[in-house]
């Protein structure tokens, strides 16, 4: 996906995760959308056990909350997509239907320096 393309996705959100991804791209962050797709319902099970992980240890999230929410709730496929921070501070997962014209959720959790 071209990163014109991808900002105005983000853009177009509103949200402070798309805000906070969309700021991460203009600082020179790598980005990658993957081909093929994941049910939606999938995604929200497993975005839900991460949610309790983050919260349970304490790891800063942007937006994961709204994410499993939205996630639950989108009937249909969704595409993965990726925004790496340039400094590695901050990942970004996309999820975007099926053609990846439009982003369902965006959220973001906080790396430190001992995460894989």
């Amino acid at each position: 996906m071209q990163r014109e393309r991808l900002e105005r996705l983000l853009a177009d959100d509103g949200q402070e995760a798309s805000s906070d991804a969309l700021a991460a791209l203009h600082a020179g962050a790598s980005h990658v959308v993957w081909d093929g797709t994941t049910p939606a319902e999938s995604l929200a099970t497993i975005y839900g056990r991460r949610l309790r992980v983050t919260l349970r240890k304490g790891t800063e999230t942007s937006g994961l909350e709204r994410a499993v929410l939205r996630l639950g709730q989108y009937r249909g496929p969704i595409r993965l997509g990726q925004i790496r921070a340039l400094d590695g501070s901050w990942v970004f997962m996309l999820f975007l239907n099926q053609h990846a014209t439009t982003l369902i959720a965006c959220t973001g959790v906080r790396r430190t320096p001992n995460d894989p």
